[in-house]
């Protein structure tokens, strides 16, 4: 054997080796990036249930703070409700104290029993503003059907008195806020 055949031998075999070694490092390099695809899509699943999580984390605490104001919400009105029915059932007594006071002043009391029911009714008064309570007793205003409930209708004692204003309480009314506990009873103007 010659030098060139053994060379030529030797080349086609190391050409056959460096063929297997690409063919091995291909197999290697696909076999990496079917790994690392792999990873990638496992990652995007943790990625998408992740969010997913936060999603229902966030829902969860937003429904939390929304039913923490609505019982809040409903224990001021619960509140509110209680006090209002509670003062209702006094109305009738302060009624009857200014009631009492009015017809004194047309009779001859004795002045130390007047005065002692005026620091009465005086203290009711005070209780009554100390809870928001206000009077509803109003004459020469206009007729509001959340405030007032008309009794009977009159022809105006004048011409500058329009139609539908309050002409005389009858009783009256109270309110807290915007919420009427007791409507006005009350003449109106026709």
């Amino acid at each position: 054997m010659s030098k060139e055949n053994i060379s030529e031998k030797e080349l086609e075999t190391q050409d056959e080796v460096v063929e297997e070694t690409s063919a091995e490092a291909e197999s290697a390099q696909e076999e990496t990036e079917s790994v690392k695809d792999e990873k990638d899509l496992r990652i995007e699943e943790l990625e998408n249930e992740l969010a997913s999580a936060k999603d229902a984390l966030l829902r969860k605490a937003a429904e939390l703070e929304n039913v923490r104001k609505r019982v809040q919400r409903e224990r001021v009105q619960l509140y509110e409700e209680a006090k209002a029915g509670a003062l209702e059932d006094f109305m009738p007594i302060a009624d009857d104290l200014i009631r009492t006071l009015k017809a004194a002043e047309e009779s001859e009391i004795e002045k130390s029993f007047l005065e002692g029911v005026q620091l009465v009714a005086d203290k009711f008064k005070n209780v009554l503003e100390k809870h928001g309570v206000v009077r509803i007793d109003e004459t020469g205003v206009p007729f509001d059907v959340n405030l007032h409930d008309a009794m009977m209708k009159q022809p105006a004692p004048d011409d500058e008195t329009g139609s539908d204003v309050v002409l005389q309480v009858l009783e009256s009314g109270y309110k807290i806020g915007n919420r009427t506990i007791r409507h006005a009873k009350v003449i109106v103007s026709e």
